[in-house]
């Protein structure tokens, strides 16, 4: 959340000071599977939901990676949360104090930071 929040905030830098508009995609470089998405969320969120698996969809692809080579060159923008466990603990932490019932289980040990 503060990593996307940030490129926000620099997005809004750069057209205050009439840097042009431009689409940037916001990215790590690299992905996460679904399964990997959804295993760190229970470890970290202490709740081991129900996960229905199917298998992909037609036209699904297999893998999508966000090139954010253009908002680094142009914004000078780097994410500063890379680990998933990370990003996922942020997420959660966001929507616990929206009071998002869902996510109020408790952390997990081994788990991210929750704040």
């Amino acid at each position: 959340m503060t990593d996307l929040a940030d490129a926000h905030l620099a997005a809004l830098r750069h057209l205050r000071a009439k840097g042009g508009r431009h689409t940037f995609n916001c990215g790590y470089g690299r992905g996460a599977s679904v399964r990997e998405v959804v295993e760190t969320v229970k470890r970290i969120s202490g709740i081991d939901f129900p996960v229905a698996e199917a298998p992909r969809r037609a036209g699904d692809p297999a893998a999508l990676v966000a090139d954010a080579t253009r908002i680094r060159v142009t914004l000078a923008w780097e994410p500063r949360f890379a680990d998933l466990d990370t990003i996922v603990a942020q997420a959660l932490a966001w929507e616990r104090r929206l009071g998002n019932s869902a996510c109020a289980g408790t952390q997990a040990s081994g788990g991210g930071p929750l704040s």
